[in-house]
């Protein structure tokens, strides 16, 4: 404390100790600028300029005169870009079948992850740790290489499943393959999450469960599952925007099936009018269409989320 403040009446020398704690020193806010710089650079340049160079590019098209053999030129076209996506019956077709992708497969993942959370997390487990290790396994396969062995598992004429008589990678058959996959790549990663959060809770509780008669399956559903919504609330939003993002098992799948157009995502069909049509602004703004409904859902998502759990509360 300085002269000043030991001379000031003791209710004003603390009140100005609270207030310089409060406001900091300017020693410790350099510390943590100088900490937060590495950071706050690699947000700025792989981030947030990435976007903003897809929505600048998304607000221009390329025209050509002299029936497309004159010198390209660069037009301001605002959101002519966009709605041309919503009149595109590609992008919406495409955009359909992620949804009808995500109704099922995302639940069930979900499902998966949280039966093995708590199958782990039960007191009989036994070799739990050999057992996280294993569900985890196959996130940690790169998703292309994921996606190659199983294009081999599901081609008939190599496939030791070929016995089995079922055309993996025929029409109407082929989204489920591609969602076999990404089943198989995710929950793990989706129950490790889960299982970390369940490890979090106090064991008392369950004891006291326990005396009030409750079994494992009770316990599990009437106090473990209510106390980690927040991870299940998580893991659905990242599930959510990764079904949005889905490319590198269809992309793969593409190359050994036509039942897979290179448009059968939003995403590819970017990917496909950006650098296969050389439309750069018209890719772009499927980019950022795709992005804003991968957002709108994800909010529509967390705010069910907050209604059924207040409508819960309540009852």
């Amino acid at each position: 404390m300085t002269v000043s403040e030991l001379e000031a009446p003791p209710g004003q020398a603390a009140d100005g100790v609270r207030l310089r704690r409060r406001r900091g020193t300017p020693g410790r806010n350099r510390a943590a600028l100088i900490f937060l710089l590495p950071f706050g650079a690699l947000f700025v340049v792989f981030f947030l300029l990435p976007i903003g160079y897809a929505i600048d590019e998304s607000l221009y098209q390329v025209k050509r005169s002299g029936l497309g053999f004159g010198t390209p030129e660069r037009v301001f076209s605002g959101i002519g870009n966009y709605l041309a996506v919503f009149e595109d019956d590609t992008f919406l077709s495409g955009l359909g079948r992620l949804l009808a992708f995500g109704v099922v497969q995302v639940p069930v993942m979900l499902g998966l992850a949280l039966l093995l959370a708590l199958l782990l997390d039960g007191r009989a487990a036994l070799f739990s740790r050999f057992f996280r290790l294993v569900y985890f396994l196959p996130y940690a396969v790169p998703g292309v290489i994921a996606a190659i062995v199983w294009s081999f598992l599901y081609t008939r004429e190599i496939s030791p499943l070929g016995f089995l008589g079922i055309d993996f990678l025929g029409d109407g058959v082929v989204i489920w393959s591609i969602g076999n996959i990404v089943t198989w790549t995710w929950t793990g990663f989706n129950m490790l999450v889960i299982y970390a959060a369940l490890q979090a809770i106090p064991r008392d509780l369950y004891e006291a469960a326990s005396l009030d008669g409750a079994g494992a399956w009770r316990i599990a559903w009437s106090v473990k599952i209510p106390l980690i919504r927040p991870s299940l609330i998580l893991t659905g939003v990242f599930s959510i925007i990764g079904t949005l993002q889905l490319f590198n098992e269809p992309t793969v799948l593409s190359g050994v099936t036509t039942a897979v157009s290179k448009s059968y995502t939003p995403l590819m069909w970017s990917v496909q009018v950006a650098l296969d049509n050389n439309d750069y602004g018209q890719g772009s703004a499927i980019a950022i269409v795709l992005a804003l409904v991968a957002g709108g859902l994800s909010l529509a998502f967390l705010r069910l989320s907050a209604w059924l759990t207040t409508r819960g509360v309540r009852r």
